[in-house]
């Protein structure tokens, strides 16, 4: 994948540098310039030493096995990930520490510290036990971001069983295929959740889903918006959260695990036909979550640690739930969306709990640029000292606006790149030890052998575009996909005999920061010029009226593909011919005339999935005029309704 030169170009011009703030690179818990070293010296070694700050039952006998492209890490070890998340930390003051402190869409919320946590997973556990869940079963939760879904979890890793966490946004087919793909018996819901002021009827789909999944014996109902058309209970088979755990023992001895156990199966977003089930399993899972999660972000005991992805995808299981959890840091949990009710909510809430690390998605900061800095500028964000981002790359713009709008230029901004597959942050700065580049992940992890490859996986030189791959394996990686090992390994494992291939574009500069352009199917081919959708996009949004864009690639009968650019303006800025015309220029001045959008379509909004990120694969539907692939990870469908006829406008004109 040789990106077009001059797309590349207009990438390496970005040069403004970050260096870590003095005060975090001499407190920091990364601050020894020899780590990266001694861990690419002795990755087996730097791995097994922070595998052993974990409590485990029987130590491991091998660190690291390997069979291309099954990985066994810490051999013969046994622990339990829900021991690890709350029972050692009882021990210590921890045992009175906040680990969750959750904060509801209409308002409400409740703290639980260490020891209460520990006793409402022990409750549970106890439920699912008496509904007949053993070690190696598997548990579907479709749950709105309460409290109990993270109990939920802790439960099944605490018995033994595997959970499956689904999206509470997603349709009742999506939640239907993933209950009959893991083989679930038992489903945990709510009643409801709460999105914008509505109602999500969470129970009303397990029921539909359910009509096709006979083998479900039993459902366990969280009450959570209590209204009485939600309140139908299927006798036999459905069970109130409260009711089964209200006489339930307040202790249950965790289940010893070997490392290699199940620990859960995570569906991606954005599956066709049959779902694609990622392994994680219990030992390298954990080990490798709560490093990087002790180091990227840095955390100490008076941190206030806020994720804001939903539990429902990989981020929120690594970093709301296992590994904070397992640091003994304290978590917000927050219900409802960022907008609701007013575009002050994320920030309202880190002046309330005074969050100091925050972690969240670029199209979330780039909606907030749209939005206006008066609504930050409300709030006191002088706790926070950390910040994040995670999902997709950002724009070197949205960076600097983070950067100075919430950070007040004295947050370091640790730019992640990971994956569902990964379980764990691959590449990122470490705060106390790299300087930042705005738009680039910097440099891998300690451990982790990351590469820029062309066609036959070899090298490419500084400033070549080509396929992000990695090299060597890791203790978070994906183990399989659930119940069909053939596609793990065509998958992930044959484009490069024994190297992970990531399926996203990247180059390296001179500094040896990557740079990930995204998807290797975004990537637009004209006039047979590959140009990256991200260095569009990105040039884009520099202009000082785009707060956000979208760019695809439709079929042109000339060039072979033609560039479409969906393209939201910040508040009060008037679309018009004149400034369609003023992005245009812009692009090509940035990147050059190859890269000029042949199209630019104007819109309120883009269609995203609950996580934030942009549906491309959507648009090149309605630009191509086909038949809308799956829409069961859309926030909001009636964007699409909305593009489509803003598209066929804008083609009738044309």
């Amino acid at each position: 994948m040789a990106l077009d030169e001059k797309t590349l170009d207009a990438l390496l011009a970005e040069n403004r540098t970050f260096p870590p703030p003095a005060d975090l690179a001499a407190s920091a818990n990364a601050r020894d310039p020899e780590l990266y070293a001694r861990a690419a010296a002795d990755p087996e070694g730097f791995w097994a030493a922070h595998a052993a700050e974990l409590d485990w039952f029987r130590p491991w006998d091998t660190v690291f096995q390997w069979a291309p492209p099954f990985a066994q890490w810490f051999v013969g070890g046994k622990l339990n990930a829900s021991y690890n998340c709350i029972d050692r930390h009882l021990r210590t003051w921890r045992r009175n520490k906040a680990a969750l402190i959750w904060e509801g869409e209409p308002g409400d919320h409740r703290v639980l510290t260490y020891q209460d946590l520990h006793r409402e997973v022990c409750r549970f556990a106890h439920a699912l036990r008496r509904l007949g869940v053993k070690k190696g079963d598997r548990v579907t939760l479709y749950m709105p971001m309460i409290p109990e879904l993270a109990i939920a979890m802790l439960a099944c890793a605490r018995l033994g069983a595997a959970h499956s966490v689904v999206f509470g946004g997603f349709s009742v087919e999506a939640l239907r295929d993933r209950i009959l793909d893991a083989e679930s018996h038992v489903v945990v819901t709510a009643d409801g959740g709460y999105r914008r002021g509505g109602i999500v009827p969470l129970k009303r789909n397990v029921d539909e889903a359910l009509k096709e999944c006979p083998q479900v014996k039993s459902v366990v109902v969280v009450r959570r918006v209590g209204h009485e058309s939600l309140d139908v209970m299927v006798d036999g088979r459905d069970h109130w959260w409260e009711e089964l755990v209200h006489e339930a023992p307040l202790t249950f001895e965790p289940e010893p695990m070997d490392s290699e156990d199940l620990l859960f199966i995570l569906y991606t977003s954005g599956t066709t036909g049959k779902p694609k089930g990622i392994v994680h399993t219990t030992g390298g899972y954990l080990t490798g979550t709560y490093t990087t999660t002790k180091y990227i972000f840095d955390l100490k005991e008076d941190d206030v640690f806020w994720c804001t992805a939903d539990i429902g995808w990989i981020t929120g299981h690594s970093y709301v739930v296992y590994g904070p959890l397992a640091n003994g840091a304290t978590v917000v949990m927050y219900e409802g969306a960022p907008d609701f009710p007013a575009r002050d909510r994320f920030w309202e809430i880190i002046e309330k709990y005074r969050v100091t690390i925050f972690y969240t998605a670029p199209t979330a900061i780039r909606t907030f640029m749209r939005w206006g800095t008066e609504w930050p500028a409300k709030r006191d964000l002088s706790s926070l000292r950390l910040l994040g981002t995670v999902g997709e790359p950002i724009n070197p713009e949205a960076w600097m606006w983070y950067y100075h709008f919430i950070g007040k230029e004295r947050c370091p901004i640790m730019d992640t790149w990971w994956q569902t597959e990964t379980g764990a942050i691959m590449i990122t700065p470490l705060p106390g030890l790299v300087t930042t580049k705005p738009g680039s992940a910097t440099i891998p992890f300690p451990g982790i052998e990351a590469d820029v490859v062309d066609n036959d996986g070899n090298p490419v030189p500084p400033g070549k575009g080509g396929y992000l791959v990695i090299k060597r394996p890791w203790p978070s990686m994906l183990r399989n996909i659930y119940g069909d090992p053939e596609r793990f390994k065509a998958q992930y494992w044959s484009r490069f005999p024994g190297v992970y291939f990531t399926g996203d574009g990247a180059r390296r500069d001179e500094d040896g920061y990557f740079w990930v352009l995204g998807r290797i199917d975004d990537v637009i081919k004209v006039s047979g010029h590959r140009i990256g959708t991200m260095e569009v996009e990105s040039a884009l949004v520099d202009h000082p009226l785009v707060a956000e864009a979208a760019v695809i690639g439709r079929h042109h009968e000339i060039k072979g593909q033609a560039i479409t650019a969906f393209v939201t303006l910040k508040e009060g800025a008037q679309r018009s011919e004149i400034l369609a015309q003023q992005l245009r220029d812009h692009v090509a001045a940035k990147i050059g005339p190859i890269a000029k959008p042949d199209d630019i379509i104007f819109t309120a909004e883009l269609p995203k999935t609950r996580s934030g990120k942009i549906m491309r694969r959507l648009l090149r539907d309605i630009a191509e005029s086909r038949q809308l692939g799956d829409t069961s990870t859309l926030a909001d469908a009636s964007v699409i309704e909305s593009l489509k006829k803003v598209y066929s406008t804008e083609e009738e004109a044309g």
